[in-house]
């Protein structure tokens, strides 16, 4: 058997996504950033819409968009607008949502 020879996985990530602070490796790390908070905002909805005992075709229907586009939505594979959420989270009953901006405060989104 031949001698195996073990990488960091820091060293795995700066040769496929460049070195910290290049703007291949920020372009990188903000498009892993979004993907993630859409996939966190899909799961939101999903889990919302399951507790409403709602198909993907129904919520769809509510908000006039077709069952696929809920499907990607919830997947995290498509990203949405604000007034799409806006659309989806009150067409499943939630009245209120805040964006937290920090030391510069909430803003109502709806």
């Amino acid at each position: 058997m031949g001698k195996m020879k073990f990488v960091p996985s820091d060293a795995l990530v700066d040769d496929v996504w460049g070195k910290v602070g290049t703007p291949e490796r920020d372009a990188m790390e903000a498009q892993l950033k979004e993907e993630v908070h859409a996939y966190f905002v899909g799961e939101a909805i999903k889990n919302a819409r399951l507790k409403q005992n709602l198909t993907q075709e129904e919520l769809g229907e509510r908000i006039g968009v077709k069952r696929s586009q809920i499907c990607k939505l919830e997947s995290g594979k498509s990203s949405m607008t604000l007034s799409t959420m806006s659309r989806i989270f009150q067409a499943l009953g939630i009245t209120t949502a805040t964006l937290d901006l920090g030391m510069a405060g909430k803003v109502a989104l709806w």
